[in-house]
């Protein structure tokens, strides 16, 4: 069950705008590793948002450009601050309907003739 304060906060943040989003959250870099080469290899491209009214934390490491990767980490926190704004509908259960209760009573009733025509035959 999520609290309802960081449903709230991440509601709020999801209609900031970027520079207001980004403003709210934690920025560092750091030396993303995997394919790229020596340009990859050297350079602080990988992008981590911390996102500190809600604690949610995204990264992006699959480019070689910082800008791209803070495009897409920026991406990936929008939806999960989507995700966790999400309230889902409150299920009520209802009594079944009188059509639904004779429809199991007769089904019920049939499987019992039926089994009972077995038993009459092996005796």
């Amino acid at each position: 069950m999520i609290p309802e304060h960081l449903r709230e906060a991440a509601r709020r943040a999801g209609a900031l705008p970027d520079p207001a989003l980004v403003a709210e959250c934690e920025e560092t870099f750091f030396i993303a590793s995997g394919p790229g080469g020596q340009h990859r290899n050297k350079t602080e491209t990988g992008v981590r948002l911390f996102h500190r009214p809600t604690g949610v934390t995204v990264t992006a490491t699959e480019r070689r450009s910082q800008a791209q990767n803070r495009g897409a980490a920026l991406e990936r926190l929008r939806e999960r601050l989507r995700v966790l704004s999400h309230r889902p509908k409150v299920r009520r259960p209802t009594a079944p309907t009188r059509g639904a209760r004779e429809r199991r009573l007769r089904e019920k009733k049939h499987k019992a003739v039926r089994k009972a025509s077995r038993r009459v035959g092996e005796e």
